[in-house]
């Protein structure tokens, strides 16, 4: 037996039980409780619908409750929140709903998707059942296979053929109730595919990572060093004398900073400066490593070396450093707070937010020289 042909001819059916029925709507909806005569098909649409006589032909039917009391002489296709049959359809039926509850006689076959679907004691289905749904529970007879997709399976009533059953749980069968064979089918979990790593990939990938930050952090290096020599100059002089100075106040900013703008940011009015704040202590962070790369470059190379070398091997120090596992966070740690140091040290030597002009050297004016007597002429 094919499940997903079912499946699918039973979705296409229901599919057009709702079309034609929102389609047609009361004008060509039989009226709930009275006798359909012909044999065509007859559609049934509104919250409630209630079939209580016989119908000759296949009946389509969508609603909020449907339930058939009646008797049909073709199929049932219907789709609802509850379906309940509890009359005798000689066909097959279709059906799709939160919960479905069979008390009557089905002669053929039932196509079933439920969130709930009992099949009670006095009810029966001729053929075969194919459904999917959370909890099935089925008390009366089945004449030939059951195949079901449920969390929780349990039979009670008789099965003619073979239950197969797909489910994380193993069903509740009662003794002697399936005269075939069971098949249970446990649902297979999508997991993703694992993929080994060899060691020289994991190498190799280390490798080309390294070489990437030397080339391109490099450029980065040397193009400060053209760029703004004489700033790096200035900033590292304050860390050449004093770096533990320098340490103490990158380390202090660092906690307090960050404090201080969340304060801001939460206070709202003061949203606008912390957000500019955020940006300048920002920046100020990322400079840190063209810092630690020239101070680096002056501590090594010392004289009168021109700034971009000072730099560049400077760089390419702390670059190969920041890429060593668990000594790249002590690297990185003392890179930012040094770096950050000793920039606030020169931005407060600078005082940009000074208002007094900057006292201008004056050269000393030239001495005085004595004057000298002339001599006196002879005459």
């Amino acid at each position: 037996m094919n499940i997903r042909s079912r499946a699918f001819r039973a979705a296409a059916a229901l599919a057009v039980a709702g079309f034609l029925g929102l389609a047609l709507g009361g004008a060509a909806a039989s009226p709930p409780g009275q006798t359909s005569s012909g044999g065509g098909p007859h559609f049934y649409s509104g919250v409630a619908v209630d079939i209580t006589d016989t119908v000759d032909g296949d009946v389509y039917a969508a609603g909020q409750t449907v339930t058939i009391s009646g008797d049909v002489t073709g199929d049932v296709i219907a789709a609802a929140q509850t379906i309940s049959i509890s009359g005798r359809v000689d066909g097959n039926v279709r059906l799709a709903a939160q919960d479905v509850s069979i008390t009557g006689d089905v002669a053929r076959s039932g196509t079933i998707f439920a969130s709930n679907l009992v099949v009670a004691g006095q009810a029966s289905v001729g053929n075969d059942i194919v459904a999917a749904g959370s909890t099935i529970s089925v008390a009366g007879s089945v004449g030939r296979d059951l195949v079901v997709s449920a969390a929780d399976l349990s039979i009670d009533g008789t099965v003619g053929g073979d239950v197969t059953y797909s489910s994380s749980n193993t069903a509740h069968i009662a003794d002697g109730a399936v005269a075939g064979t069971v098949q249970h089918i446990q649902p297979q979990q999508e997991q993703s595919p694992r993929v080994e790593i060899s060691p020289w990939a994991a190498v190799l990938g280390w490798f080309l990572g390294v070489l990437y930050a030397l080339v391109a952090l490099s450029l980065l290096t040397v193009a400060a060093g053209l760029l703004v020599p004489r700033t790096l100059n200035r900033i590292t002089d304050r860390l050449l004398p004093s770096p533990w100075r320098a340490l103490l106040v990158g380390f202090l900013a660092a906690i307090v900073v960050p404090i201080g703008l969340l304060i801001l940011l939460v206070t709202i009015v003061g949203a606008p400066l912390a957000l500019a704040g955020l940006l300048i202590f920002t920046v100020l962070t990322l400079a840190t490593f063209l810092v630690g790369a020239h101070y680096l470059g002056r501590v090594i190379i010392r004289g009168s070396i021109h700034p971009v070398l000072q730099s560049f091997v400077g760089g390419l120090i702390l670059i190969v450093a920041l890429q060593i596992p668990l000594l790249n966070i002590l690297v990185w740690l003392a890179m930012v707070f040094f770096g950050l140091g000793a920039e606030l040290l020169e931005i407060h030597r600078q005082s940009p937010w000074s208002t007094k002009p900057r006292a201008e050297a004056v050269a000393p004016a030239p001495e005085a020289q004595p004057a000298v007597a002339a001599p006196p002429q002879q005459s």
